[in-house]
């Protein structure tokens, strides 16, 4: 491969290894913006302006930071592609991880520091007589799904893009305007969805209303789909028995936040674990060839819409 003319800048932190494997691979890289027509990174509005020969940006992450999709870039005729897809089993198990946490009541056993029994059944969620409905049903949405559909759970979703038929594992599939008449069905709510226009701010107090008293809310999407302030209100009010999450509307979650003492946190880590840097380097690479030889790129996004 030879991308003679068309070179690229590696703008964004990455592996060591990486620009020496790119160049043995035929890529031909840039330390010059000017220069560049191809970026792996962000660009600001200025930076944006300084790189007149661009045609291709691949945004290091699957939803990069607040900010990434810019006016200037939006309006911009560069393609944008994203990683979407490369650490989706990774989350999809961390995702599992914490619903059979909250559906055990293990953090309130794991904070005990002495032996206390306790078999209230109604502490317990049981999965396989429970329903749960799953918002956003992209690859990640979908693995979910399956997982739970293991368990025996009766799985709903909705989803932006995806239609015709429910993928495995799922009852019953609708678009985002049946998202208020589900959510008084679930046990359990997992939320996937990545931040863009249309679901920053999703899960509001008007939404933890409209859940079923006693469910579960779980976040491992995007932290401004959810208003912290109204999920500490639906905890505290008991209309919901447990929330965990992974994604916040303010990252890091400060000290002394609320949530620190009402639900299950882990710290945007969902996506930790081994062949990360290898998978990103496969879609970084595969794009390469393809812009070199003038196909379709991976992981096109909609600019308008972040994703």
């Amino acid at each position: 491969m030879s991308t003679a003319g068309r070179p690229l800048m590696l703008l964004a932190p990455h592996p060591a290894d990486w620009p020496a494997r790119l160049e043995a691979a035929g890529v031909r890289l840039t330390a010059d913006l000017a220069e560049a027509e191809a970026v792996y990174g962000g660009l600001d509005e200025n930076d944006l302006a300084r790189a007149g020969r661009l045609r291709w940006l691949q945004a290091p992450q699957a939803g990069p930071p607040p900010g990434f999709y810019h006016r200037a870039l939006v309006e911009h005729p560069v393609v944008v592609t994203n990683m979407r897809d490369t650490y989706t089993d990774h989350v999809a198990t961390h995702t599992m991880a914490l619903v059979l946490a909250l559906c055990r009541q293990i953090p309130r056993y794991a904070r005990a520091t002495s032996w206390q029994p306790d078999w209230d059944p109604s502490l317990v969620v049981p999965l396989g007589e429970s329903t749960a409905l799953v918002v956003g049903v992209g690859a990640l949405g979908t693995e979910i799904g399956r997982l739970l559909a293991a368990f025996g759970t009766r799985v709903t979703g909705v989803d932006a893009r995806r239609t015709g038929d429910p993928p495995a594992g799922f009852a019953r599939l609708g678009p985002p305007e049946e998202l208020d008449g589900l959510l008084p069905h679930a046990d359990l709510v997992i939320v996937t969805v990545p931040h863009t226009p249309a679901t920053e701010g999703l899960f509001d107090a008007r939404r933890f209303s409209l859940m079923r008293a006693g469910a579960l809310f779980v976040n491992v999407g995007r932290g401004p789909t959810v208003r912290l302030d109204a999920l500490v209100d639906a905890l505290d009010s008991g209309r919901l028995k447990g929330a965990a999450l992974d994604v916040f509307e303010t990252e890091p979650l400060p000290d002394g936040h609320p949530l620190w003492s009402r639900a299950l946190i882990t710290p945007h880590v969902a996506g930790a674990g081994p062949h990360a840097d290898e998978r990103r380097f496969a879609v970084l690479l595969e794009n390469c060839r393809r812009f070199a030889a003038g196909l379709p790129l991976m992981n096109v996004v909609d600019k308008d819409q972040w994703h």
